[in-house]
């Protein structure tokens, strides 16, 4: 048993093995999986801060903050506001709020969050 997991570590790619890194570090938290995670319903979900931009949107300045689990990626757009204290590249954060499908991809906009250690 441990030989079959040990050869699935040692053929796997980065982004596999950093997938499976993700999803055990958000289980047991009563999260929905962020590619599972439904639209236009209120939704609880959380991960590892990816990336993060500012970007204008109508005229006033907005934040994207995307952030993965492991199973997909879920962008954060907090609108009116140039910077966000704690948040930072790897870092874990809960979001809570509405997703909304845009070009291909879910949007919380002003999402309710939380910093997890």
């Amino acid at each position: 048993m441990a030989l079959r997991d040990l050869k699935k570590r040692l053929t796997a790619t980065v982004e596999e093995l950093d997938d499976q890194r993700l999803q055990q570090r958000f289980t047991g938290i009563d999260l929905t999986p962020i590619a599972e995670a439904p639209t236009r319903v209120p939704i609880r979900v959380g991960g590892e801060v990816q990336r993060i931009r500012m970007v204008p949107r109508a005229g006033s300045p907005s934040i994207e903050v995307v952030v993965s689990d492991g199973t997909g990626d879920v962008i954060a757009v907090f609108t009116g506001r140039r910077s966000i204290g704690g948040v930072d590249h790897g870092r874990g954060i809960l979001l809570e709020g509405v997703g909304v499908p845009d070009r291909g991809r879910t949007v919380i906009f002003n999402p309710a969050y939380t910093l997890l250690p």
